[in-house]
């Protein structure tokens, strides 16, 4: 059977993906079970979606509930599910304003469009990101990055755009200038290895806002909705951007994206300037609703405590093999262990041993676990990782 699935979409779909051997017939907690019924530990979590793990009760419940109610009506009629999830967002993040979108590609794209919009007023367009980030695979967001695979042969992008190295203040101080309307930055960077910005860098940022008035933009897409212990991993610097792209964890496994912005940008867009038919799907909101109640009622917390947890036992594993792991990268449950070498060898040998990762930027292996899971989850991980460091 197994065979048979891969082979027939291998015959079917777009070959774009570079899938793992695995069948997938169903998922609980923190545990994947194939079709052959080999069972994994999942410290993926869906690239960093499935908050709550799989499968989980209430959202479970939430979504078979809204189901029978209804699925979907569009953004003419006024929903609760909508308007629930809008205002648990601004309790949590302080903004004023949400609007909900499908994906983070599509939170980017609505967010460099705002950002154009306010640019307009003054006649200055340049959106700045960064090498090393990743904020989707559409014409905005391959516009202000830097992967040569996701762009090869696409061009031309979006004029008006550039990427300045990562953590650069002198690249920074040199390329930004009143032409510049909105920086993109990603406090975290996932795809480029869980590679934390510096606090010099944040502060030269919050400096040439002062001095020229563009926009920040935060892409919290992966790094957001608790993944650091914090509800943002701006947080940790101590500044408010204008507008924070969000995805991944808010729908807990069900496609749900927003963009949160200040009232004096939010309102620079009047009715018809943007809009799309699915995004605030009542379903996926209804989901979105849990995973924020379950932060709030003490979930938050959890990934700060096992996020420790695990950092501790990670810092461990890495002093008994200072040749193999050269250093540990991340806050909460977005972690990195960056190894000597290509990654993909370690990943591999996690998976055979029934331990589902991935690897990013090359050398680092990237851990974005279920928010649920506990420390003998933690506890199973390291005992496998240090087998696999050992018979490498």
């Amino acid at each position: 059977m197994t065979s048979d699935i891969i082979e027939r979409e291998q015959a079917a779909l777009f070959q774009t993906y570079r899938r793992l051997p695995l069948v997938i017939e169903r998922a609980e907690g923190v545990r994947i079970t194939t079709q052959d019924g080999s069972v994994y530990l999942d410290f993926l979590g869906g690239i960093a979606v499935n908050a709550l793990g799989h499968s989980h009760p209430r959202l479970v419940q939430a979504v078979v509930d809204q189901v029978h109610r209804y699925m979907h009506v569009s953004n003419f009629f006024y929903q609760e599910p909508q308007v629930q999830l809008a205002e648990r967002l601004k309790k949590f993040s302080g903004f004023d304003r949400v609007f909900f979108t499908n994906s983070g590609t599509e939170s980017t794209e609505a967010a460099v469009k705002l950002a154009r919009r306010f640019g307009s007023q003054t006649g200055r367009y340049d959106v700045v990101g960064f090498t090393g980030g990743f904020h989707g695979r559409t014409y905005a967001a391959l516009s202000v990055m830097d992967k040569p695979l996701y762009k090869e042969g696409m061009g031309p992008f979006l004029p008006n755009t550039l990427v300045l190295p990562y953590n650069d203040v002198d690249a920074l101080e040199a390329r930004i200038d009143d032409s510049t309307c909105a920086v993109m930055l990603e406090c975290i960077q996932g795809e480029g290895g869980i590679s934390s910005a510096s606090d010099e860098f944040i502060q030269a940022v919050l400096e040439l806002k002062q001095r020229y008035g563009f926009l920040i933009i935060a892409d919290e897409v992966q790094a957001g909705i608790g993944r650091t212990g914090d509800f943002f991993s701006y947080e940790r610097y101590g500044f408010k951007p204008d507008i924070v792209t969000i995805a991944k964890s808010m729908g807990g496994g069900l496609p749900l994206g927003a963009v949160l912005a200040t009232e004096s940008v939010a309102s620079l867009w009047d009715k018809g300037m943007h809009g799309t038919t699915y995004g605030g799907n009542a379903v996926a909101c209804a989901a979105g609703n849990v995973v924020l109640e379950e932060l709030e009622h003490g979930l938050l917390q959890h990934v700060r405590e096992v996020g420790d947890y695990l950092h501790t036992q990670l810092v461990d594993v890495a002093a008994s093999a200072p040749d193999k792991i050269r250093e540990i990268r991340g806050r909460g449950l977005m972690k990195g262990i960056v190894v000597d070498g290509d990654a993909a060898p370690y990943v591999t040998a996690l998976r055979e041993r029934f331990v589902i990762t991935n690897v990013t930027a090359g050398n680092v292996i990237r851990l974005v676990p279920p928010y649920v899971i506990t420390t003998a989850d933690v506890d199973e991980f390291i005992s496998v990782l240090t087998e696999v460091i050992r018979s490498l």
